[in-house]
């Protein structure tokens, strides 16, 4: 029986690039996951939130996870978002991602708006009928935008008890709290406790654990050292790298969100247009100019790849 892979690293989430007009640029598309390789990814994450997954059309789901899987043809392994309210169109999602060539899904418990949300035997429920339609790891992304309260106890238990349930994405206030109490509680049934939210906590989280951070998209040449300095002990040098990229960090979470891969991509040639799908509202000119400002102090391989 062949040996499953643990994944760890950096799995930053892949934007969606649009045109003018808001339709798919595949062409932009295939650049942006080059350049993302490039950068040093150990993997890649798409449909994800900060992928604008919730401007696309099933059928763009479709076609985006179909030319992405294609065009990363095995290079790294490729986590596809499939969150959706129904298990059985979670489900369907996951299953159909998995023939693709997903080597992971990443799920969202299931909510829908700002107050429908199901309780703790019906999350539990949901997520084994989607481990039981797949033979690929399931990612738990434990976010504030679902709105669903998951413990440490819970999520340990679901590790523990679904067969597919072993990888965790904690965005939540207090991360690293709740990282080292899930990784104390879960044990090796909990084979990647993750970092996200941009990179914003990732010194703390490792401290506390995390052996992988899903980020953005567009300096992974600069976060991917800070990982594997502290993954192989030297964590002086962590703390210098993390240090230094911090300020770019901390403008891209506090200040661009989901806008600013984009703009640094667009920037450096990587992509044609960084125009977000309305009714998202563009990225402030000013908001721009800072991004550049703290992105040039750096060097960063995105701002020179496409040039």
């Amino acid at each position: 029986m062949p040996i499953k892979p643990r994944y760890s690293g950096i799995f930053p989430v892949v934007p969606t690039t649009f045109d003018e007009s808001g339709a798919l640029d595949l062409a932009s598309q295939k650049r942006c996951i080059d350049f993302m390789i490039d950068a040093g990814s150990d993997g890649l994450c798409i449909l994800a939130n900060f992928s604008e997954q919730f401007v696309l059309s099933d059928e763009e789901r479709e076609v985006l996870t179909r030319v992405i899987l294609e065009h990363v043809a095995g290079r790294v392994p490729v986590i596809v978002t499939t969150t959706h309210f129904s298990s059985r169109i979670c489900a369907e999602r996951s299953r159909r991602a998995q023939d693709l060539g997903a080597a992971m899904v990443m799920i969202m418990p299931p909510y829908h708006g700002a107050t429908i949300r199901v309780g703790e035997a019906a999350v539990y429920d949901f997520f084994r009928a989607v481990s039981d339609a797949i033979d690929i790891p399931i990612m738990i992304q434990d976010a504030p935008v679902a709105g669903t309260p998951l413990s440490a106890t819970f999520l340990a238990r679901m590790a523990k008890e679904i067969e597919h349930v072993a990888y965790f994405k904690i965005e939540t206030a207090g991360a690293a709290s709740k990282l080292r109490e899930l990784i104390s509680l879960g044990g090796d049934a909990v084979e990647g406790p993750w970092d996200g939210e941009e990179a914003i906590t990732l010194l703390a989280d490792l401290d506390a654990g995390a052996t992988g951070s899903m980020t953005g998209g567009a300096y992974m040449d600069g976060l991917r050292p800070i990982i594997m300095d502290f993954l192989a002990g030297r964590r002086e040098q962590a703390v210098e790298g993390y240090t230094r990229w911090l300020p770019l960090i901390n403008y891209e979470n506090r200040q661009c969100g989901l806008l600013a891969a984009k703009a640094l991509m667009l920037e450096g040639g990587v992509i044609t247009c960084d125009a977000p799908r309305h009714p998202v509202a563009p990225m402030h000119p000013v908001v721009r100019a800072g991004l550049l400002d703290a992105a040039r102090r750096l060097d960063p391989l995105v701002l020179r790849w496409g040039k």
